[in-house]
């Protein structure tokens, strides 16, 4: 298995079609595998992909449904 290279954040974003700033609050093993090297994120794409197809519930960049108040 060839050795996959790590992404930065910006990577990941172009990736997913959404902003740098819409990753960076994912970073966190639940919601989107990195590791932070020196200050900087980086990412696997491969760990980004499994986690998007096994989240299921939204597509990339869309935003979530809201529900009105006093509808939960």
């Amino acid at each position: 298995m060839p050795n996959e290279p790590w992404v930065s954040v910006e990577d990941v974003a172009n990736h997913l079609g959404i902003t740098k700033d819409a990753v960076y609050p994912l970073t966190n093993p639940k919601d989107l595998p990195a590791q932070k090297i020196g200050r900087l994120w980086q990412f696997m794409l491969s760990d980004v992909g499994h986690r998007v197809k096994a989240s299921g519930t939204e597509s990339a960049g869309s935003e979530p449904e809201t529900v009105p108040p006093g509808r939960d």
